[in-house]
């Protein structure tokens, strides 16, 4: 269980995140949605900590997450950022074997490399594990450092925007991808997404950030009402059901 009581976090004199408390469900998809500068991404800078919170507390499985050991840490959360570009020439089997350093430091096993080759065929890659990074598309790419996180082995899988820059088509295959870990493997997966009818479509549970507070979070359901949806965005919105699924008409 990830549990944020009471976190604080200052730049410019200015709270980007302005004391949140959220306790993220176990083995569910969960989606921080909210306008530009809500403070998602921040937010989970912190759960995973990649930067230092200003107050308040984070714990993973009970235990404060400034506590744990950097390679304790790392076998219990992997993180995918936005800016994941590698300047080095890389391989697809490479980069994903990057996800065992916790356990390998850069000497993998016979385990390892198994490990490897398991998230390479779930994200179905081997076509491409020979291929380097920039001879791949967008899509690929995104699948690739997926693949990565998975090698990794974590329980907690935290990732910021995986579907930027990612085309329809690729956009479905990633949301059918995490929930395929979280319903086939038990993943607790937490995603930052801008798009909230796939945060409607493929969520467990949604929380919602403006100016740096959760103003709302519930279920998909809960989440997906006009009066909620206009209070987060600050604009008319129109909610249609399409397939028991609730959709975001915003764009008329």
């Amino acid at each position: 269980m990830v549990e944020v009581r009471g976190v604080y976090k200052q730049y410019g004199g200015k709270n980007v995140v302005d004391n949140v408390s959220i306790t993220i469900p176990t083995g569910k998809l969960t989606s921080l949605i909210g306008p530009n500068g809500a403070g998602k991404s921040t937010l989970l800078s912190i759960m995973s900590r990649l930067i230092d919170k200003d107050r308040g507390e984070v714990r993973i499985e009970g235990k404060e997450i400034s506590q744990y050991k950097s390679d304790e840490l790392a076998k219990k959360i992997s993180i995918l950022k936005q800016s994941n570009h590698i300047a080095i020439r890389l391989t697809v089997k490479e980069l994903v074997s990057f996800g065992r350093f916790p356990y390998s430091r850069g000497r993998l096993t016979r385990e390892d490399w198994e490990y490897v080759k398991e998230a390479i065929r779930y994200m179905e890659l081997e076509d491409l594990q020979d291929c380097y990074l920039n001879e791949l598309s967008g899509g690929q790419r995104q699948r690739a450092y997926i693949a990565m996180v998975l090698a990794q082995d974590t329980d907690y899988i935290f990732l910021d925007e995986p579907l930027n820059n990612l085309d329809m088509k690729h956009c479905v295959q990633m949301m059918k991808v995490l929930r395929k870990l979280v319903d086939e493997l038990g993943k607790t997966i937490v995603v930052v997404m801008h798009d909230i009818n796939f945060a409607s479509c493929y969520s467990d549970y949604i929380v919602a950030l403006k100016n740096g507070k959760v103003v709302r979070e519930g279920t998909a359901s809960e989440i997906m009402s006009n009066g909620v949806l206009q209070g987060i965005y600050d604009m008319d919105v129109h909610i249609e059901t399409i397939h028991d699924k609730k959709i975001c008409v915003y764009f008329a």
